[in-house]
Order: C-alpha cells, then structure tokens, then sequence
C-alpha cells in the first residue's frame, strides 16, 4: 500500500474513535500517526513488514498491530465495525446538517435508515414527524438545510493545516488541484475545494465518492459533486474539460467578488493563458481576496527567510533542546535562529526567571560552539505586565541579541487598558518585537481589544516589528493587519513560536499569511542577515 493510503486509513480510525467517544488520546495518536506516515519518505508498507516501523516518530506497538493489520490484508477490523455501527456516511451528513454525532445516530436508526438518500427520502416524506423528540421546528430547520445544499460550507472554517491536508490529499489521489480558500491561504478555510481535468467526468466522480476521506456524496451533477466528510465538513469536487482547466482552477480559487470582477472568463487550459487573455498579470492566489487588476509586488518568498526569530526550548514548554533546534534550523539553510523561551508571568507553562535566562547562556554559547558558522541567538518572550512593565529586569533584557513582547494573561482587559499596556511595553528600548499582536486563536478566542492603529504608531516610533506568527491556530498578525502594518510604515517578522523541531515547518504558514497581506521581502526583518538585524 501506498504511504498515502495507509495515512487515510488510519485518518478514518481516529475520526471513528472520536465519534464513538473513545480515549481522546488514543484518537490523536492515530491522527499523529497519519501525518507521519504521509510524510515519511521511505515506504512504510516495507518497513511493517520488515519489523522497522516503529522507527517512525510516534509508531508504538498498539499502532504497529493496527498497521500491520491493515499491510496484511488490507483492511482494519475494528475500523470496519465501526462503519457498519456508526453509518459514518449519516453522519457526515447529518453534523453537515448541524446535527450532532449522537443525535443523528439515533435519528437514522429510528427512521432505519442507512445512507444519506434514505435520510433524505425520509424527510422529504414527512417521516421525521414520527421520531420521538424531532418537533416542527427541527423538522423544518432539516429541511432548510438540506435544501441549502448547494452552497457548502462547513458549520466553521477549518485551521489551514487541517484544511490543506483534507484538499491536499483528495487533489493528490483525484490528480488534481486544491482549490477554494485553501488556496489562497486562508487563515479560516469554509470553501474548499479541487479541481481536476478529464474529457469524461464518470470515472473521477466516482473514485472522488470512494475515497476514504468522503463519507457521503450530497450533491452530484454534470461535472460538480460535493462529498462531506465523517466530521460533517464539505468538499467541492470540478471536474473541468483539459481546454478549460485553467478557466475552471481561477474560478475555484478567487474569492466571489475577486472573480466576479474578472467575468467574464476566458476558456483556457491553464491559469496564465486565462490572465493573458484578460490582458493581465498572473495573480499569486494570496492576493485574490478584493478585486484587483493590476500588477502584483513581488511577495516575501519562503527562501528568501534567512533565521527563524521565536522557537521554544525544554527550557519551557519546548520539546527539543537548544542545540536540536538549532541544528535543525542550520538544517534547513537558515542562517541564525532565536531562542525565546517563556518568562515566569506566561502562567500555564515554565517561564524562566532572570537566573534561568543567565544559565541558558551557557547551553545556547555550547550550541554555538558546535554549530557554527550558524548562530543560536539568545532571546526571550517576555511576558507584559497588566501595568505595561516587562516579565524581565531591563539589566538582562540588555544582554540579550533578540526581546520579544507578549500578552498572554489578561485578555479582557478593556480597550484603553490593553493598548495602553501594550504601548507601555513597546516604549521600552529592549523590545524588537510584539508576538501574535491581537493574541487570537482562531474558531477559540477572539481577538484582544487593541488598538492596532495606536499600536503601529507607537511600534514605527521605537523601531518595533511586528510578528507574523506561524502557529495554525494564532496566523497573527493575519492577512488584513499586516497590510494595515505595512501601510503605516512598520516591518514585520516572520515567525514559526516552533515548540518542537517539527514545529520549524510552520515557517511556510507564516510567509503565506505575510504574503496575503502584500508584504515583500523588504517589509520582513528575518530577510536580513544577522549584522542586519538592528533597530
């Protein structure tokens, strides 16, 4: 079995464990095991049946039975058990409809339904009526859903590292291209789609309503399906002829204003000769939010980053040491890296006091030691006071070649107090940076009430960078700020706050968040080399 394919099996495992409320910790393990085995580079097929693959990172020997279950005949009982117990296809379906797991269990099996058709033949028929607990008013909240069907959306948009691995993998089996908000980069993805060229639509169909990852096909018709996930989420599948491919992936892609601007489109077969016949420039995907015609900047590459300025040690709640992440981040062709680990005031995890700082020296000059010419910068994230005053004494912010800035507790503060206390904290002559400025994490908590426009003032006075942080749930600054940054004069910092070495991959997430907000490489501090790096 191909890498690919055994990952998905293994993705289905953990969505069906969740559903059947099983540990918690036993469905991300299994989740943990898929993206490593998606992106092993050796066959993970051979190494089950050599005895080798729990050399994978996070491969223990409850999940090596299950794979070698799955290498030797093709199939995971237990998951079978549970397809047939859960009707997973009714589920997709029926979260799809805003419905819970338990809920829509217990409607199938009063209705003894099986498949999403039945589900629908039922409420079409006024069935529902007959199912203890569904009134007139669920009853007719089904019906608008299930008559809405035409515009998928998922309940709330999907984290981007979520997003892309569903679409990345249905375009990588379908031979296809992601689409929708995916591509763009949203930080919140609610269109996702693929698009994918044949002369004849049937056979990709139909492999699109097999794939593991599709529990139900909702709609179908021409050369357009939607299929949903176990998890409820839709996907849209285009199945564009070859001489309007590219005609097909511009439509997908751009949000409805943006194309509704360009209409209309060209046939063409790829993406540039659609924007060659309109008379225009290609369009990177991340600025095809607004209409727009005119000429793109040259956006911040991934290569063009030289160091990564906010990774996290066993010195806190980091899981590599400093020399680990360095070495990884030498590894992938950076020049420098920062150390910044949390202060005591952080609260939730370890923070390191002034003598832990001191004492990290040490350790972060040894790194150095071996592996130059690379440089582990010493850094720190350090927390804000509720009065605006840093976590740090000033006298060991000085020694230090990088300071970043953070709120973390207190983030209800009311408006005028935040921003005033994080004014505070910019005005000190130590700060370089203000981590994830409005302290959002996406679909969990809103952001802080800042005054950003106040903030950017004050961070262009003092010299201070904003950051870019890469985390899948944080993407903050997002797009939108860091135009706004941008125009008010203030450069930005792209930034993975890496936890682990794995974490350092989060670097693409971050340039693609700068880049939806127009940033070159120019506007990025960590372009620059380290002599560069200054005020």
């Amino acid at each position: 079995m191909e890498n690919a394919a055994i990952a998905d099996r293994l993705d289905a495992f953990a969505s069906l464990l969740e559903l059947a409320d099983a540990n918690p910790y036993t469905a991300r393990a299994y989740r943990r095991a898929a993206e490593t085995i998606r992106a092993a580079p050796l066959s993970v097929d051979e190494l089950v049946r050599t005895g080798r693959v729990r050399e994978l990172r996070g491969i223990g020997p409850g999940i090596e039975a299950r794979l070698r279950e799955l290498v030797e005949t093709g199939a995971i009982a237990e998951l079978a058990e549970l397809e047939r117990e859960l009707a997973p296809g009714l589920i997709g379906l029926g979260r799809y409809l805003g419905l819970g797991t338990k809920r829509s269990v217990e409607i199938a099996r009063a209705l003894g339904v099986q498949t999403a058709d039945e589900f629908r033949e039922a409420v079409a028929t006024g069935r529902l009526r007959d199912v203890r607990g569904v009134g007139p008013k669920t009853e007719a909240q089904l019906r608008e859903a299930l008559a809405r069907e035409d515009e998928p959306r998922p309940q709330r948009g999907l984290v981007l590292t979520r997003a892309w691995e569903l679409v990345g993998g249905i375009a990588t089996a379908l031979d296809g291209e992601a689409a929708g908000d995916v591509r763009r980069w949203r930080d919140s993805s609610e269109r996702l789609a693929v698009v994918c060229a044949a002369p004849d639509p049937a056979p990709v169909l139909e492999r699109f309503a097999a794939l593991p990852q599709v529990v139900a096909v909702i709609e179908q018709a021409g050369r357009r399906a939607v299929g949903v996930t176990v998890e409820g989420v839709p996907v849209e599948l285009v199945v564009a002829e070859p001489e309007r491919f590219g005609t097909a992936l511009v439509r997908a892609t751009g949000s409805p204003a943006y194309v509704a601007a360009l209409e209309p489109l060209p046939d063409a077969a790829d993406e540039t000769s659609v924007y060659r016949a309109l008379g225009l420039p290609w369009c990177p995907p991340e600025l095809r939010e607004e209409p727009f015609r005119g000429e793109p900047p040259p956006l911040v590459e991934l290569d063009d980053i030289r160091g990564d300025l906010h990774c996290h040690t066993t010195w806190s709640d980091g899981r590599a040491s400093v020399e680990e992440m360095g070495r990884a981040a030498r590894d992938r062709g950076y020049d420098y890296i920062a150390i910044c680990d949390h202060t005591p005031a952080v609260g939730a995890v370890p923070g390191l006091t002034a003598d832990d700082v001191r004492r990290q020296a040490a350790e972060i000059a040894a790194a150095n030691a071996v592996l130059a010419p690379f440089r582990v910068l010493r850094g720190t994230e350090c927390d804000i006071l509720p009065d605006g005053r840093l976590d740090l004494p000033d006298d060991v912010l000085a020694e230090l070649d990088w300071v970043q800035a953070s709120v973390h507790g207190g983030q209800r503060m009311p408006r005028r107090e935040m921003t005033k206390r994080v004014e505070e904290a910019l005005r000190n002559p130590r700060v370089r940076c203000l981590s994830h400025p409005t302290g959002r994490l996406i679909n969990r908590r809103p952001e802080n009430a800042l005054d950003l426009e106040r903030v950017f003032g004050v961070a262009l006075e003092e010299g201070v960078a904003l950051e870019v942080n890469g985390l899948p749930d944080r993407l903050d600054l997002r797009g939108e700020h860091v135009r706004d940054a941008l125009r008010a004069g203030v450069p930005i910092v792209c930034s993975t706050d890496a936890h682990s070495v794995r974490g350092l991959e989060n670097m693409e997430l971050s340039v693609r968040t700068a880049r939806r907000g127009w940033a070159t490489a120019a506007d990025v501090v960590n372009t620059r080399t380290r002599e560069n790096l200054g005020r």
